[in-house]
């Protein structure tokens, strides 16, 4: 899929890669978009054991972030790696079973982050700043797929603020009096 594109990906492509007859690809599955959902889910919820993991050995929102962008960092060198989950997006906004499964991953994801935050003491809005943190980091992987330059250390002044949450000291209106 990440080499050809989520349309171009034939039985018979499969096929010859898995060094088997068309027709047991065929015994196996229903249909090519099947198998395709079916090769794709396993990525998915391998890059969320991932987030996991990474997230589940900081001990704060600053060693979390900096673990998010090396990760992000570590995509640039594979484009095979960059390409898949823009390939799984796209298909799923045409395939309503495929969308299902993105959907599930994505909560998931959302929930993973919303604990790590949750752990680090981040207050009511972890949820909110969860789903921001996870919209920022498939855009920054889109951008990156595509070819545009984007450093994702540059940014993570910015990716601090969106998770580092406001504190009483830090309110400009408080701190002018009104």
């Amino acid at each position: 899929m990440a080499e050809v594109g989520w349309g171009n990906v034939t039985t018979r492509l499969v096929a010859d890669r898995a060094g088997v007859p068309v027709g047991a690809v065929h015994y196996h599955f229903r249909s090519l978009s099947e198998l395709l959902i079916e090769a794709c889910t396993p990525v998915l919820w391998q890059l969320i054991d991932e987030v996991r993991a990474g997230l589940g050995s900081t001990a704060d929102l600053e060693t979390g972030l900096d673990w998010f962008v090396t990760s992000l960092t570590g995509y640039a060198g594979d484009p095979t790696a960059l390409r898949l989950p823009s390939e799984i997006f796209l298909a799923a906004t045409r395939n309503e079973s495929l969308g299902a499964r993105i959907d599930e991953a994505i909560r998931t994801f959302r929930e993973v982050v919303t604990a790590w935050l949750d752990r680090c003491g981040h207050g009511a809005d972890a949820e909110a700043a969860a789903t921001v943190l996870a919209a920022a980091m498939d855009g920054l992987l889109l951008y990156r797929a595509v070819g545009v330059a984007v450093e994702p250390a540059a940014l993570a002044g910015i990716l601090r603020r969106i998770v580092t949450p406001p504190s009483s000291t830090s309110n400009p209106i408080e701190q002018r009096g009104t």
